[in-house]
């Protein structure tokens, strides 16, 4: 039985609000700040952040439940346009599959900006009796400093596909989420949610923890991590108010493992360290956690490496 809410107490005689609940694709090219919006959207990070492009690899759910609406959202690989490995192959299948199952999606773009790669992106939409309603996302409204030169572009883009919606936004204003989220609720199918009113999201605390290694990993060596580098949970253990965790950084040279290491071990150290602080919060747990690297030749090319690695 679902809990009940504040917005199912009605008086004598009148019928409670129907439930509404939906599949939300949040879509868009590499680094248009798909994964903060995701967070922001959730109230909670559930999805790892960095500046550098293609952070997010995996479909990655996010639930927020408010009044008589569930949303259920699904953040998305950006789209990748310039690299053939295996790896990037997957990714692309993931954002195809996710929207072939949603009811709504969100194409994030850069306010202002649109260009190839955002082109590509957009031509995936499904379209005649498979058609989805598409809000167009312009975000990083915070970034625009001439909003009277939104007009014109806004314009253009409604000349490039039927949005259902317009959201000019910045995803890192409360008020600005909310409104979307307004915006959004109208378009949920009335149906009984999918999760508990309290569900944040459909990932196990495993999996978290190898993204936000993956995270602390990408920010920490910007520019020099090499592409190919993915994080792997070789142990996972609940002691009470313990976490034993072991985890393996993978990358294709022995060159990317000295890289990671650092002189004197000081770079894995550190990226060992602010992603334990962080789990400590997030698990509200003592974590134990050790990390090693390892070199697998071509993994990223590689299916068989790729689903025992928990690529979709």
């Amino acid at each position: 039985m679902l809990p009940m809410t504040d917005a199912d107490v009605t008086p004598a005689g009148q019928e409670p609000a129907a439930q509404r609940c939906g599949l939300v694709a949040i879509v868009g090219r590499p680094n248009v700040g798909k994964s903060t919006l995701l967070n922001a959207l959730v109230g909670q990070k559930v999805s790892i952040t960095s500046s550098k492009a293609q952070t997010t690899r995996h479909r990655i759910t996010g639930i927020r439940t408010t009044g008589v609406a569930q949303f259920v959202f699904v953040d998305t690989p950006g789209f990748q346009t310039r690299h053939a490995a295996a790896l990037n192959r997957t990714l692309n299948k993931t954002v195809h599959s996710v929207l072939a199952d949603v009811d709504v999606v969100l194409f994030v773009v850069e306010a202002g900006r649109f260009g190839l790669d955002d082109a590509k992106v957009l031509s995936l939409m499904p379209s005649g009796e498979y058609a989805k309603p598409v809000f167009l996302i312009a975000n990083k409204l915070d970034a625009v400093h001439r909003r009277a030169e939104l007009a014109p572009w806004l314009k253009g883009m409604q000349d490039r596909h039927a949005f259902a919606e317009f959201v000019p936004l910045s995803a890192k204003k409360d008020a600005d989420v909310q409104r979307l989220l307004g915006i959004v609720e109208p378009y949920l199918p009335t149906q009984p949610w999918f999760y508990e009113e309290d569900a944040l999201t459909d990932r196990s605390d495993r999996f978290l923890a190898s993204e936000i290694i993956r995270e602390k990993l990408f920010r920490l060596m910007g520019d020099e991590l090499p592409y190919t580098s993915t994080v792997v949970i070789d142990k996972y253990e609940e002691e009470g108010g313990l976490r034993r965790i072991a985890a393996s950084i993978v990358v294709e040279r022995d060159a990317h493992k000295g890289m990671v290491i650092g002189g004197n071990g000081e770079r894995l150290k550190r990226i060992g360290s602010e992603a334990r602080q962080e789990l400590e919060k997030l698990m509200d747990a003592k974590v134990f956690l050790e990390i090693w690297v390892k070199v697998r030749s071509g993994w990223a090319d590689d299916e068989e490496h790729l689903r025992s690695y928990g690529y979709e």
